[in-house]
């Protein structure tokens, strides 16, 4: 059940302050809201954190007394509401449904529809029509919040969406990038976000690029609603507009068959086991890891002829593709006795992150395998390329390049041999293979034996 206290960090000792509330739910959720209230130290001094009085407290200020329960009534109908409702609560959702229920007659003045405001309703409503899932939907959520922050830190939370400008453009960008130096002279702000939400360090140029580009298709929404009559990034010179959404990608990080029959064949401690035999699996399946986190033993199918394989909707693209067509990936004969021996459960996929990840201990795996090879890293602040050793930089995502490697130079590329152009329908209808095709592909690709299985997932021996 959700607790709602007042969030009154101050280092004042006297005087008034605006009073700020913490609603948690477990880990369900963790959602401010600043209250139009104030109230001096010494009245509230005689109240409970959860809005209480204090015992044998007699006299006290009643209109404060009254205005806390009011806010606390509030802030829990409102989330109750959208608990109900199977939202995915954000800050900004939660605090508009707080203010509706505060003033409900008042809050006709959202159709002002500020820059913060319109953009909100952008992703709300993108995300209920099926246009957003749910990883591009949280991402959003994070853009709105950083320029949330920037509008705060420059006095411009009422800002219209026809006055955000190319010069606010070109601010909130050098703010996107340097958003950790304003940490230290913004505590107030900053102090209600998550610890891992608090930026430490400069933002790279390829992610400021992909939230720019974020907003120029919120503004060109705008554009086609008629919310405004030309997009601020329409008014940008195409030299500028380049530079502003121009993303470069290091090379893919993967293993050769030779490296990845290597870490097969050491032995590693019994903390890593887990991580390698996931590891294995990860790179013969070549799925994203959030793909992977989903899969169970009822995902496996088995063909007529005997040939086990994972069938699934991809989890990234579902929402975008037009019909129902599943990804089916014929399983090679190291990775089916992987799967069988631990049920398709690897509990290490789940934390990604942190000290302990499946991505910090793929790297323990490969530096004890050996998987030196230096790979190049650009570093944006010299400009220059810097070499790594592969387990260093290697990570999830080094699985599923490695699986697109070591199968892309099993198969001939019909658009390099001359034979059709690119793009044509003839390639696509000649590249649809069957399961068993692929199969006898994955198996030269990955040095591997062929082999059936029965209905049950036995081996034909």
């Amino acid at each position: 059940m959700e607790r709602i206290v007042i969030f009154a960090r101050t280092t004042k000792t006297e005087g008034e302050i605006r009073l700020r509330f913490r609603l948690t739910d477990g880990r369900r959720a963790d959602l401010y809201h600043k209250s139009n209230i104030k109230a001096s130290l010494a009245d509230l001094s005689k109240f409970n954190v959860d809005g209480t009085l204090r015992p044998k407290v007699s006299v006290y200020n009643k209109q404060l007394e009254d205005d806390i329960t009011r806010e606390i009534d509030a802030m829990r109908r409102a989330y109750r509401k959208l608990v109900e409702a199977g939202e995915i609560i954000t800050a900004a959702q939660y605090e508009e449904s707080v203010a509706k229920e505060l003033n409900p007659d008042v809050i006709i003045r959202n159709e002002k529809k500020t820059l913060l405001y319109s953009l909100n309703k952008y992703i709300q409503d993108s995300y209920r029509d099926g246009l957003f899932g749910l990883s591009r939907y949280k991402h959003f959520n994070g853009v709105h919040n950083r320029l949330s922050r920037y509008l705060q830190i420059n006095g411009l939370e009422e800002i219209m969406p026809a006055e955000f400008d190319v010069d606010e453009i070109m601010k909130l960008r050098q703010f996107l990038f340097d958003e950790y130096l304003y940490v230290p002279k913004y505590k107030r702000i900053y102090q209600e976000l998550k610890k891992v939400e608090i930026p430490t360090k400069r933002r790279g140029a390829n992610t400021v690029a992909h939230e720019m580009k974020m907003l120029i298709t919120f503004f060109n929404y705008l554009e086609i609603r008629d919310d405004i009559v030309k997009s601020p990034f329409r008014r940008l010179s195409p030299d500028r507009k380049k530079k502003l959404t121009q993303t470069k990608e290091d090379d893919p990080i993967f293993l050769t068959i030779d490296e990845l029959e290597k870490v097969k064949a050491t032995e590693v401690p019994e903390t890593l086991q887990e991580t390698k035999d996931a590891f294995l699996v990860h790179c013969a399946l070549g799925c994203r890891i959030s793909d992977y986190k989903r899969f169970k033993m009822e995902h496996i199918f088995v063909t007529d002829e005997g040939i086990p394989y994972i069938h699934y909707l991809p989890k990234k693209t579902k929402g975008s593709q037009t019909n129902y067509k599943e990804i089916k990936t014929p399983l090679v004969r190291y990775a089916f006795d992987i799967i069988k021996a631990r049920d398709f459960s690897f509990r290490v996929i789940f934390y990604e992150g942190g000290k302990s990840g499946y991505n910090k201990k793929i790297k323990q795996l490969l530096e004890i395998a050996g998987i030196d090879r230096l790979v190049p890293i650009h570093n944006e602040k010299t400009g220059e390329n810097e070499y790594f050793p592969l387990w260093q930089r290697a990570s999830s995502k080094t699985a599923r390049s490695t699986c697109v490697d070591i199968m892309a130079k099993y198969q001939i590329d019909m658009y390099a041999a001359g034979l059709h152009r690119r793009g044509s329908k003839a390639v696509e209808r000649y590249t649809n293979m069957e399961i068993r095709d692929d199969f006898a592909l994955r198996n030269i690709a990955f040095r591997q034996p062929a082999y059936k299985v029965d209905k049950d997932l036995n081996v034909l021996e």
